[in-house]
């Protein structure tokens, strides 16, 4: 009997979970830990950049205004793509976006000087697939570049409060183990000749433990799905267990509602 999770069939749901709301907006208040990203990566002008798992774009747009264009941005999300699409014209910068799936990219070997992933491709279900499919396509001695939520930070402890309503398929890894070195290290292995990790903080200031929730399930694919799948009768038990989250780690006191979330920087050269 095979216990291993259908990654294939999970990939799908995973599709349809990040179709729902507006993930663009979402994505509109952790813009910073792209240009972070792209800062670190020491981008120069006509490199070849790929930002893979892209959602709205946040990665290839910080990109493509350090390399003047040459930028490619992929996701397995039409209408966050065409979002990108928008706020690439909107800022006259040459991107071009790719509908794929960060474990099976449609790209030659070695085609980009460098890769990056921003909170994107720590959600495909296959790690090891992700991870090889970056290392694939970056030329020798190019850089892959990831933001990743950590297991202790504020998102990642959302994530698991979420879990225990609706918890995710058994057998699939945690996409918060990209968030720590060690499995950083185990992925990609011996593909890199160096591999650096910088933990960075992410702030996000909300009017209310209640204002982050309302937005939240109005925009954000997997916090809709969990309150889908508790419905009406596990709502308020989800509901209490996020406030109560929430207002443990506010750092604003009475002011407001601030998470200060943590997340890991990499930065890796291809072997």
């Amino acid at each position: 009997m095979n216990d291993s999770p259908d990654l294939a069939a999970v990939t799908e749901v995973q599709q349809q979970i990040w179709s729902k709301g507006d993930f663009a907006m979402v994505a509109g208040i952790v813009y910073n830990a792209s240009e972070d990203l792209a800062e670190a990566l020491e981008i120069i002008p006509d490199e070849r950049v790929l930002d893979v798992a892209c959602g709205s774009g946040n990665g290839a747009l910080s990109a493509a205004r350090r390399s003047w264009g040459n930028t490619v941005a992929a996701d397995y999300v039409p209408a966050l793509l065409e979002r990108g699409r928008e706020r690439a014209a909107a800022e006259r910068l040459e991107v071009e976006f790719v509908e794929a799936d960060a474990q099976d990219l449609p790209f030659e070997d070695a085609g980009f000087d460098l890769a990056m992933s921003i909170f994107g491709a720590m959600f495909a279900p296959d790690h090891e697939k992700a991870a090889s499919e970056l290392l694939r396509v970056v030329k020798p001695g190019g850089r892959i570049g990831m933001a990743n939520w950590t297991p202790d930070g504020a998102i990642g402890t959302m994530f698991k409060t979420i879990s225990k309503h609706a918890p995710p398929p058994p057998g699939v890894k945690s996409p918060l183990l990209w968030g720590t070195e060690d499995h950083l290290r185990e992925l990609f292995g011996d593909g890199v000749s160096d591999l650096k990790v910088e933990r960075r903080i992410s702030r996000l200031p909300f009017r209310s433990a209640d204002h982050y929730i309302e937005f939240f399930r109005t925009y954000y694919g997997p916090t809709q799905m969990a309150y889908e799948r508790v419905g009406a009768d596990g709502e308020g038990a989800l509901t209490n267990d996020l406030r109560a989250f929430l207002e443990s780690a506010n750092t604003a006191g009475e002011r407001a509602m601030v998470l200060e979330s943590e997340y890991l920087r990499m930065i890796a050269t291809r072997a």
